[in-house]
């Protein structure tokens, strides 16, 4: 994906970010316990779509980050696609 298109695609995934050609979003619940539900929720989402997301859980915080391996580690519109996904998990 072209920057542009990636920067306005960022406007409707609010607390993601472009960086080292990944989008990424830290995440923070109560405890260990709902990081973990999101984790799962998420997970069955990722797999889905058969585009799986590199993430790191310490405790409360959930670190993702989004990236297409096949298209030489660029964000496509597969790591778009996941991250509306995980949007739509979260509390609003």
């Amino acid at each position: 994906m072209h920057p542009f298109d990636i920067q306005h695609a960022l406007e409707h995934l609010p607390g993601w970010g472009h960086e080292h050609d990944a989008l990424v979003k830290t995440l923070k619940f109560a405890n260990f316990r709902e990081a973990l539900a999101f984790m799962l929720k998420a997970g069955f989402e990722a797999d889905a779509l058969n585009h799986h997301p590199e993430w790191t859980n310490s405790y409360n915080r959930v670190v993702i980050r989004l990236t297409t391996h096949d298209a030489g580690d660029k964000v496509t519109s597969k790591d778009m696609e996941l991250a509306m996904r995980i949007e739509a998990l979260l509390p609003h």
